[in-house]
């Protein structure tokens, strides 16, 4: 459904068929907002094509490659970005110009605003702000957010993070990402699920959605495992997602004796990923703070409300804006594999209490996190930069 004729610039690499939830963010918030009249510039991947062709929005897609003789290494990214975007920009009178991330889209989108007299917001993510080391970058994304005329902060913990930055704090609007209520719902089968994965009556399944990297805390899911075993819970665990920490998490699955209950699924077919939740009799992901890379939000856990489930998050980042602890899952110390084991075999073993903590997940995701009401809360923006 769309909500206006709103016309916008949207510079951002990350755009479906790109994995990831910034990606869906982007695609579900700006098909409601608006028709052909608003232009997505974005990375040509695998499938764009056939995504693009019953896609609503105008999409421009680029060939995006970083090349490590360059300085930076995104210099051809922000030169492609730059031309495709000011080519439209002055082609097209757009209300304001959208970058999906600080850097390079933020910067390209700086100059595509100023040259063309329109407002620019710029969305942040979290991680951005607490793993980018490199003092270069670091004073290049405080001096792109500082010249914003909005910053839209996924989270409490990213919009405190941006303030630290130098951020106005007037100048950021706190938003939080959504989920499809039609696709994501309870009430779906799953029994050949958990047939293909040889669960048996009686025995539970955790799940975990994500790119497999070290901060989400899967493997201290999988070291959990053992202790649930031990406390005469029956538990299998599937993995949905791909990434880095692949093979580690296998090799702790051998180190543990429990590989023939952890299962690695890879990316699914979307219609399965709702299909999956609701076969879990818990969704887990006890993200911790690595280095400084931390969760900026964790779209996995509207995911899985919005599947009646109750939900284990960690304390680090801004989980705490997706799960309300004791009200719609349980949010514990991710670095500590006992109180993760503790959280999960305390929802595992009290059905009434999952239950009641999915319900209200669901009740919450229905009330305030549908993709219509981010996109309706997007089109405010444009009103708020009228009074700045």
């Amino acid at each position: 459904m769309c909500l206006s004729t709103d016309r916008y610039l949207v510079i951002t690499e990350l755009f479906l068929p790109t994995k990831g939830g910034t990606a869906v963010w982007f695609d579900e918030v700006y098909r409601r907002l608006g028709g052909k009249e608003i232009h997505i510039v974005t990375a040509d991947v695998p499938g764009a094509r056939e995504h693009d062709s019953a896609h609503p929005n105008t999409v421009h897609r680029l060939r995006l490659r970083r090349h490590w003789w360059l300085r930076p290494e995104s210099l051809a990214m922000y030169l492609k970005f730059s031309m495709a975007s000011l080519a439209l920009g002055l082609r097209h009178r757009f209300d304001a110009v959208h970058a999906g991330r600080v850097l390079p889209e933020g910067f390209v989108g700086w100059v595509v605003a100023r040259l063309t007299g329109r407002p620019l917001i710029i969305y942040s993510h979290g991680e951005e702000l607490t793993t980018w080391r490199q003092a270069m970058k670091k004073r290049a994304m405080a001096w792109t957010y500082r010249h914003a005329d909005l910053v839209v902060a996924n989270s409490e913990f990213t919009r405190d993070e941006l303030v630290k930055l130098g951020v106005a704090p007037g100048k950021i609007a706190l938003l939080y990402p959504g989920v499809d209520v039609d696709r994501f719902r309870p009430g779906l089968p799953y029994d050949d699920l958990k047939v293909s994965i040889g669960l048996v009556t009686g025995e539970k399944l955790i799940v975990s959605v994500g790119r497999l990297s070290r901060r989400k805390g899967f493997d201290q899911v999988i070291r959990s495992l053992p202790l649930l075993m031990q406390r005469g819970l029956a538990v299998h665990y599937a993995v949905i997602g791909i990434g880095e920490d692949r093979d580690y998490l296998q090799s702790l699955t051998w180190e543990l004796g429990v590989s023939d209950r952890v299962h690695f699924l890879g990316h699914v077919a979307p219609d399965d990923l709702a299909r999956w939740y609701n076969a879990a009799d818990v969704a887990a992901m006890p993200n911790r703070e690595i280095a400084g890379d931390t969760e900026g939000f964790g779209m996995v856990f509207l995911e899985a409300a919005a599947c009646a489930k109750p939900t284990v998050a960690g304390l680090a980042g801004g989980t705490g804006a997706a799960v309300i602890d004791g009200v719609t899952g349980l949010r514990v110390d991710g670095a500590s594999t006992e109180a993760v084991a503790d959280a999960l075999g305390r929802l595992l073993r009290d059905p009434v209490l999952a239950r009641e903590l999915g319900v209200q997940g669901y009740a919450r995701a229905l009330r305030d996190f549908s993709w219509q009401q981010v996109a309706e809360k997007t089109r405010r923006f444009r009103e708020a930069l009228r009074f700045q």
